[in-house]
């Protein structure tokens, strides 16, 4: 099982795929809710992928909510400028992808 859907189930976050809607030239990858807590990921970004591109991308969004779900619950802390946490986000990400 993928690396990302693995750390989701430990923590207990459901993950639902959705159309998020239209975001106008910026694009809603993903949205983590922490009342869930749940992940969802915008139909509207894999609605034209190839399979592999759609495994990628759904890797790489799950990775970067769990980022902000581990902010949420104290596990890391957060940073104080978001382009600072959005990039330690990413990074996370990618670090999950490399493991999957």
């Amino acid at each position: 099982m993928n690396h990302a859907f693995k750390l989701a189930r430990y923590y207990g976050i459901s993950i639902a795929f959705a159309d998020l809607g239209d975001w106008g030239v910026d694009e809603l990858r993903s949205e983590y809710d922490p009342s869930g807590p749940s992940i969802r990921i915008n139909v509207r970004s894999i609605e034209n992928m190839k399979p592999a591109e759609a495994g990628e991308f759904i890797t790489l969004a799950l990775g970067h909510e769990l980022y902000h779900h581990r902010e949420h619950t104290g596990e890391i802390p957060k940073l104080a400028n978001r382009a600072d946490r959005e990039k330690a986000a990413n990074e996370f990400a990618h670090e999950l992808l490399v493991r999957s």
